[in-house]
């Protein structure tokens, strides 16, 4: 299949590779405090990029406790023309553990299909294929202006936790008005099976710490008299899960949204190797809820994991006591319709019930948490999205997937209170927030003929369709 704005992708390839060597040497790490300057910068870069695009309003708003973001617009011609907001961030994450890298991670490098640099699909490399694909948009339609009203607003501090952007957002909320988000900061499940997300999970995290007695004992004068806060900490984590996989904490599963028939047989025709999962995770064993797959696992069932857990004499040798402290870290992905605040009230009673006589409990929250999103299958929303996808990839089946990780696109679609869509071409092997990462070229390419063709789907549709997705 071959259309206008493939050709016109294929024609400007160096384009996008110059530009994204240019800016993914910025190190423009949100998390650690020296290297701010460097996220404004990246900022500045992006900024001057949209305005070469041709995007007449294009703002960096670093005027807030945020870390600077991007604002651009560019309003379409026609007045009726619905606006369509896009969201995706630029800072990087980490490049630690810098010995592992078989590349300097701030000096692109390209080997066949593949760019290897810290942000290459996380998230710069799917943000500038959105600049190439309007570009090819306008070239294909002939138009001077977009058909529909595009506004972009690019985060500073995503991989941070987002934890100024919902102020960012009500700072904004008029200047972000629109009818429909797209949210370019996901993938597909393999090149050759086009896909696009319908869910990212929700999240609570908590650090819970058990105080036993006010100093380290002798455990061999005191041990077997008096409570353990190491032992009872292990007691709190082995209860968390039953033998079917199900996470114990009350009510936990009240609220959970499940997959439709039609979504489970969806989900069923997702090509999944087991075998490559474990290589790809370095695992022995798949583990997990029983009842369900491993893809419906990752990204449409709730779950509880256990990020650390420490107390007492952790040093070389032995040290016999029964500690004062111990602690674990605990967090919990959600799912739709799950409230992070009725999980919070949950875990609290569940630490509550299993802390005995003698032990003195704290649950310290990050935060008060993150809800899930979901896109519903078949909107009109999902349909020119699944339809654009489907023709940049000559005409295959677009099949939805569920995001296993959590971001601020619940706080988004709040905020803004329209619904969203989901725009990603990472691939599950790209090593993003690892070492090496990569982006593979040819699915950035596919990306931008991808949002070339939905600005025009999405005209077709109108913008009150849009905005009843």
């Amino acid at each position: 299949m071959v259309t206008t704005e493939r050709d016109y992708v294929a024609e400007h390839r160096d384009d996008l590779l110059h530009d994204l060597d240019q800016w993914l040497r910025i190190p423009g790490i949100s998390a650690q405090p020296e290297r701010h300057d460097d996220v404004r910068r990246s900022a500045e870069w992006f900024a001057d990029a949209a305005r070469r695009t041709g995007f007449p309003t294009v703002e960096v708003w670093g005027d807030g406790p945020w870390l600077p973001a991007v604002f651009a617009e560019w309003r379409s011609d026609d007045p009726d023309a619905p606006v369509v907001l896009v969201y995706a961030h630029h800072d990087v994450q980490p490049v630690d553990p810098l010995e592992l890298w078989h590349t300097d991670p701030f000096e692109p490098t390209i080997d066949g299909d593949l760019l290897r640099a810290r942000g290459a699909s996380d998230d710069k490399g799917q943000l500038l294929f959105h600049l190439l694909g309007l570009q090819a948009h306008l070239a294909a339609t002939g138009r001077t202006s977009p058909a529909v009203t595009l506004k972009f607003i690019v985060e500073g501090e995503e991989e941070s936790g987002s934890p100024h952007f919902e102020e960012l957002l009500a700072t904004h909320r008029e200047r972000l008005a629109c009818d429909v988000v797209v949210v370019t900061d996901t993938g597909m499940v393999a090149p050759d099976v086009p896909s696009t997300v319908t869910g990212m999970r929700g999240m609570v995290a908590a650090t819970v710490s058990f105080h036993g007695p006010d100093l380290d004992l002798h455990s061999g004068v005191f041990g077997g008299a008096i409570p353990n806060p190491a032992t009872e900490i292990a007691r709190l984590v082995a209860a968390l899960h039953d033998d079917q996989g199900r996470v114990q904490v009350p009510g936990f599963y009240d609220d959970v949204l499940d997959l439709t028939d039609t979504e489970r047989d969806l989900f069923a025709k997702v090509p999944s190797d087991e075998g490559e999962f474990l290589k790809v995770t370095k695992s022995r064993a798949l583990r997990g809820e029983h009842g369900f797959s491993t893809l419906e696992r990752l990204g449409a069932r709730p779950t509880a994991e256990v990020n650390g857990i420490g107390g007492g004499y952790i040093g070389a040798g032995h040290k016999t006591i029964v500690p004062s402290d111990a602690f674990v870290k605990l967090s919990f992905r959600l799912v739709a319709d799950q409230d992070p605040a009725t999980i919070i009230k949950g875990v609290e009673q569940f630490v509550t019930d299993h802390t005995p006589e003698g032990i003195v409990s704290h649950v310290e929250w990050e935060g008060s948490g993150v809800r899930a999103c979901l896109v519903p299958l078949g909107t009109p929303a999902y349909n020119a999205l699944s339809g654009a996808i489907s023709e940049a990839f000559d005409g295959a089946q677009v099949l939805p997937t569920r995001e296993g990780g959590s971001g601020p696109e619940a706080g988004l679609q709040a905020a803004v209170d329209r619904p969203l869509v989901f725009l990603g071409v990472g691939l599950p092997d790209d090593q993003i927030h690892a070492p090496n990462e990569k982006v593979t070229l040819s699915m950035l390419y596919k990306g931008a003929e991808a949002a070339a063709l939905l600005w025009t789907r999405f005209a077709e549709v109108g913008a009150e369709a849009l905005r009843s997705s």
